[in-house]
């Protein structure tokens, strides 16, 4: 999993509450196992008519925003089913943080196991990012999670507080796996101890 230690790019605003997994990717695209190839169709019925022409007034299809890395949104982001398809479709489009007032619970846990930073915010200060992010792509957004601060493009700094847990997998670029790499060497005496003290159930 890519580390996550400070990025800096283009803030796309989303002002909507109460976005779906299914509104992030739809049903139809969860058939791959496979986490590339799904930024194509993320937001897929918000971006695309129905013959496949883009809807030119999508945030994303905007030129300012196609190449955003941060997502600002409203409340109760990542709701509805548990599909981890959606941090997949936002990481393969690009998108490395989102910012919001909150989450969908099991959406924010599957964030962090994927290297995608989601930080809750009180709604008054998500909203003055939300302003930034209305400028376009001359409003530079900086995270930096070793820092735990956000900067705006005029410079002013926003505190954010992350798990000092799920902080330290990010900045490590951990993920579930990596993390039980960690323990090779104690996996394998446990094992090598086992196969003494119950050989049968080697066999």
């Amino acid at each position: 999993m890519q580390k996550f230690i400070r990025l800096s790019g283009v803030a796309a605003p989303l002002p909507m509450i109460n976005v779906d997994t299914d509104m992030i990717i739809p049903k139809q695209f969860l058939k791959t196992i496979k986490r590339t190839g799904l930024g194509r169709n993320l937001f897929d019925e918000m971006r695309y008519r129905a013959d496949g022409s883009e809807i030119e007034t999508f945030v994303l299809n905007r030129q300012a925003y196609r190449h955003a890395c941060i997502l600002v949104t409203g409340d109760n982001f990542g709701c509805g089913s548990s599909r981890e398809h959606a941090p997949w479709a936002l990481l393969d489009f690009g998108i490395r943080c989102i910012i919001a007032p909150s989450f969908a619970d099991i959406f924010y846990n599957n964030c962090f196991k994927n290297g995608i930073l989601p930080i809750a915010l009180p709604r008054e200060q998500v909203d003055l990012l939300l302003a930034d992010a209305e400028r376009g792509a001359n409003a530079i957004v900086t995270v930096d999670l070793e820092k735990q601060e956000i900067t705006g493009p005029d410079g002013g700094v926003i505190r954010f507080a992350v798990d000092s847990f799920r902080r330290e997998t990010l900045l490590n670029g951990l993920d579930d796996i990596g993390l039980t790499l960690q323990q090779v060497a104690a996996i394998s005496r446990f094992e090598t101890n086992q196969g003494l003290v119950q050989p049968w159930l080697a066999t």
